[in-house]
């Protein structure tokens, strides 16, 4: 087996929160200090941290920072709705931030009804978001360990946005079952999309491949078609913000494109994610939030102005992959071979979820 470095976005010390500032990345490796609610809200909202699984986390240690300042303040805890509003407003799309913090909530809720002391309130709430922390950890692991065996020993893979350690806890959704495959030895090779207009995809997918040294190459985004049509790609890999009751997929802007594509080549297209990205109360894609973040970030590039100033810009953060076009969902449970609301309800259940 191959070894594999063992990448950690964000680190706990003394209540406070250091997160890898994923704007810097690649040209910097800068760490930057959360020690508030806000701090932690303004850092989800400005992508220093992304990725769905990563919000989520993220926004369980502000909770817990946050319900440490009231009470360091001497503030009334009715004040932590306010902590948890602050949170939960910052992006719109992935379901992971509504569910940690909804477990977070019930968390602090327990606690006013056992009447413990406040100490043991703040060491409680930190405890859980380490324990939210830990279990993506070991989710994507095991996600990577189930995802691997649907790639062929020698494999071309496309993967689009980032969705490797740098989006969640470590290791990765997508980007770790493609971990997963070359650390067991597979022969793989990955065609990462740069991924417009905030180039997740150039910018910290292929920083993470040069870090483990698995062969890729960087693609433009609309490259992908055509790489297809030469049979240079063997299997698509992509990961979700939000996942429906029908299958129905919400992830970066561009991922129906590439299912549409894939479709149409015959090949595989799998979406890789933990079980909290799924919502069972959104029936389809059609009833899923969609972020539309500023024109600005279209019209620049890298700091550089790309478009005249009188030109009006559309920035959709996410797009719907519908259920019909996806091969399998992989999540830490296993696999969800069959994408109907049927399989996905009998599967979840079975499994516990």
């Amino acid at each position: 087996m191959r070894k594999i470095k063992d990448i950690r976005p964000i680190q706990l010390k003394d209540h406070k929160l250091y997160v890898l500032n994923q704007l810097k990345l690649p040209r910097k490796k800068e760490w930057l200090e959360l020690s508030t609610y806000q701090e932690v809200a303004e850092a989800i909202e400005k992508m220093i941290i992304r990725g769905a699984p990563l919000i989520g986390i993220v926004a369980a240690y502000g909770f817990a920072i946050g319900v440490k300042q009231i009470i360091d303040q001497n503030k009334p805890l009715e004040k932590v709705k306010d902590v948890f509003e602050r949170l939960k407003n910052t992006r719109p799309t992935a379901v992971n931030l509504f569910w940690a913090l909804e477990r977070m909530w019930k968390k602090f809720e327990k606690w006013t009804g056992e009447g413990k002391k406040e100490e043991d309130l703040i060491k409680d709430l930190f405890k859980e978001a380490e324990r939210i922390d830990l279990e993506d950890y070991h989710a994507n692991k095991a996600i990577g360990g189930y995802g691997q065996v649907l790639l062929p020993e020698k494999c071309n893979v496309l993967t689009h946005c980032n969705t490797g350690a740098l989006a969640t806890s470590g290791w990765g959704t997508a980007l770790g079952v493609i971990r997963s495959a070359y650390e067991n030895g597979k022969d793989i090779t990955v065609y990462v999309d740069e991924t417009r207009p905030y180039l997740q995809g150039s910018r910290l997918t292929a920083w993470e491949l040069v870090e483990e040294g698995i062969p890729h190459y960087l693609i433009t985004d609309n490259s992908a078609g055509f790489l297809m049509s030469k049979g240079l790609i063997d299997a698509v890999i992509v990961g979700a913000d939000r996942i429906t009751a029908s299958g129905d997929v919400a992830n970066k802007i561009g991922t129906y494109t590439l299912a549409v594509l894939a479709e149409s080549h015959g090949i595989p297209f799998y979406v890789a994610a933990p079980t909290s990205t799924f919502d069972l109360d959104t029936e389809s894609g059609k009833d899923i939030p969609i972020e539309e973040r500023s024109q600005l970030e279209v019209k620049s590039c890298g700091g550089c102005e790309i478009a005249p100033e009188e030109t009006e810009a559309l920035n959709y953060s996410f797009d719907v992959t519908p259920a019909s076009k996806i091969t399998a969902i992989i999540t830490e449970k296993g696999i969800i071979s069959h994408v109907d609301r049927d399989h996905i309800t009998k599967f979840l259940r079975y499994r516990g979820v």
